[in-house]
């Protein structure tokens, strides 16, 4: 690929840009599964691994705690969102270390193929929650995730952001219930903007969220030149125009980057192509020949071996196996 001139976006023109929100645009998810559970205790629920899935889970009425190995118990209380964000196995239950069935063995409701009632318990104190499990495709999305710990909590304190949560839950249970034309579209929608405030309350109170790669998005140069990555991929970028874009030298820039974000700049933008290719070949209909020149390369071979050498696996082998 030939170097592109140099690029220096007017500075005015980032007086709007917010680079981390516009990562957290891409956390779009399709949803797996979806349940409303209704239990008295004592009552204990085991969640099975679900790879490549996070799961949510968000307290309606009463109390109720998350157990994980290796992790503290947490308790939940009402409004609280909890996230496990690498769908590791674990449990919800009435009271640290109270027996917990598996959650296929348990009586249930269907509202849709998707979105189901759970109920156990023994007549005690009521609990309620909403939880469900969903899946990303979209590379920035998937980088997020993966960055976030085992367990996220996000504890809503604001009286009105809380009034907020629960009139969302209470759409969704709406949904789920009527099942209108679009109705499990709207149910994901909602789930996005549930998953996505939990994150956002994340990044604000956990100083984890400050380095690497979400640090560097909030950095205000580095943030410019990673937005502008993965607005266009397909350009041809250098390591001189991504540096002027963020208004620095390009010693200054080459080494901040590297050292905030993990990896060269250069390297960066090979590898978001590459997620980007791996998730437009899974979702549409597109020539491996159409989509090396989407990207900006010259030849399907030069694509196909920067492909290999990122994914691990050929264009070819992705698109023989959906």
């Amino acid at each position: 690929m030939k170097p592109s001139p140099a690029f220096a976006e007017p500075t005015d023109a980032w007086a709007s840009i917010d680079p981390l929100g516009e990562a957290l645009h891409f956390l779009r998810m399709s949803g797996t599964f979806y349940c409303r559970s209704e239990f008295t205790a004592p009552w204990g629920l085991e969640l099975p691994a679900m790879p490549q899935c996070l799961m949510f889970h968000v307290l309606t009425v009463g109390e109720c705690w998350l157990e994980a190995d290796g992790e503290a118990p947490r308790r939940l209380a009402p409004g609280d969102l909890l996230l496990v964000p690498h769908g590791e196995g674990h449990r919800l239950v009435s009271a640290p270390g109270e027996a917990a069935a598996g959650l296929f063995g348990l009586p249930r409701a269907y509202a849709s193929d998707r979105y189901e009632v759970l109920r156990q318990g023994g007549g005690g104190e009521p609990t309620a929650m909403i939880c469900g499990a969903v899946r990303f495709d979209h590379p920035a999305a998937l980088q997020l995730v993966r960055l976030l710990p085992r367990v996220l909590e996000a504890r809503i304190s604001d009286p009105g952001q809380r009034d907020w949560l629960l009139s969302t839950l209470r759409l969704m249970e709406d949904e789920a219930r009527a099942m209108r034309p679009g109705g499990e579209t709207v149910i994901t929608r909602l789930a996005d903007i549930l998953v996505i405030q939990a994150i956002r309350v994340w990044i604000e109170q956990d100083p984890a969220a400050q380095i690497g790669w979400l640090g560097a998005l909030q950095d205000r140069q580095l943030g410019r030149a990673l937005s502008l990555i993965h607005r266009e991929p397909a350009r041809d970028w250098s390591l001189v125009a991504l540096a002027e874009a963020a208004a620095m030298s390009r010693s200054a820039f080459a080494a901040r980057f590297a050292e905030q974000v993990g990896m060269p700049a250069m390297h960066y933008v090979t590898r978001w192509r590459m997620h980007v290719a791996l998730g437009w070949l899974q979702e549409r209909e597109i020539a491996v020949a159409e989509l090396a020149e989407r990207l900006g390369y010259q030849s399907e071979a030069a694509f196909s071996r920067a492909f290999k050498r990122c994914i691990g696996v050929s264009p070819g082998s992705v698109r023989r196996s959906l």
